[in-house]
């Protein structure tokens, strides 16, 4: 199931960069947000169930609406802006920052969830590399990139927000508000927008996939995960995401990365690793493993 929804959420980068190519961002993310909570409309029933939705979401519909704009509205468009000026492969190797983010953000904001010491150092070394990829840009495509970064501190701030306000909150309730929120908050833009002609049928093509499998069957999948190894296992999907994408990228779009791209990286999945503690949880399974040999 990781490798699955990594395959999926790696190929909404490529995705989206077909789709900008006829359509405008708003108009983009309008569609793909309303398929997504379409899909996860279907969804509810056989999950939490409706009655339960509708009052959980009621009891949190504040911190649902924040959380809406914040890590849904928002960075969708400024991904889809983003990829307007770079490639799809450079923006996930950017959004693999998200939790660089997470601490500069806790240092202000969120205490309870601060890093220290040597996990501190590893998101360092993820920052520098996230200023390397950024800094490598020509001129035209900074930013661009930088709206990717953008999209990265909103995630990062959208997961904190919900780690505090909505801990309590269903995963699918969270993503059904979210989308549809959003799908709200841009529909006047979305649809001022839209082309006035049919676009192809690649771009819409992109769009659907971009909603029902990329976004609506992903969250099942994610929400799997959570459920069954755990969350943290969940979060290594993050680090399958770049160099999928970076794929997808390369043999169907033809783009092209330098040393610098592969430079920052190496330098952002080492440094999230590092931070989060994942390379002291495959020492610790590795010698689990051992011990289970052993016996």
């Amino acid at each position: 199931m990781l490798v699955a929804l990594a395959l999926l959420w790696g190929a909404s980068f490529m995705f989206i960069k077909i789709a900008d190519r006829q359509l405008a961002p708003s108009t983009l993310i309008l569609g793909r947000l309303g398929f997504g909570a379409l899909t996860l409309v279907l969804i509810v029933p056989f999950t939490v169930g409706w009655r339960k939705a509708i009052a959980t979401a009621r009891e949190n519909w504040r911190w649902l609406v924040i959380v809406a704009l914040v890590n849904t509205a928002v960075p969708f468009w400024l991904l889809a802006w983003g990829e307007t000026r770079i490639n799809s492969g450079l923006a996930s190797i950017i959004q693999g920052a998200v939790p660089i983010f997470n601490v500069v953000l806790a240092f202000g904001f969120f205490r309870e969830v601060r890093v220290t010491g040597l996990r501190l150092v590893g998101f360092a070394l993820g920052f520098v590399g996230v200023a390397l990829v950024v800094g490598g840009q020509p001129s035209g495509k900074v930013l661009g990139a930088l709206a990717v970064v953008g999209m990265a501190f909103c995630y990062a701030a959208g997961s904190l927000l919900m780690g505090r306000h909505l801990r309590r909150v269903s995963p699918i309730v969270i993503a059904l508000t979210s989308t549809s929120i959003a799908a709200l908050a841009d529909l006047p833009v979305g649809v001022i927008q839209a082309p006035h002609t049919w676009p192809g049928w690649e771009p819409v093509v992109s769009v659907i996939v971009l909603g029902v499998p990329l976004l609506g069957f992903a969250y099942l999948l994610f929400f799997a995960l959570i459920t069954g190894p755990g969350a943290a296992y969940a979060a290594l999907v993050a680090y399958l995401i770049p160099p999928i994408a970076l794929a997808y990228g390369a043999i169907f779009l033809g783009e092209h990365f330098g040393p610098l791209a592969f430079g920052g990286l190496v330098l952002i999945l080492g440094g999230v690793s590092l931070g989060t503690g994942a390379v002291a949880l495959t020492s610790l399974r590795g010698r689990r493993a051992e011990a289970r040999g052993t016996a």
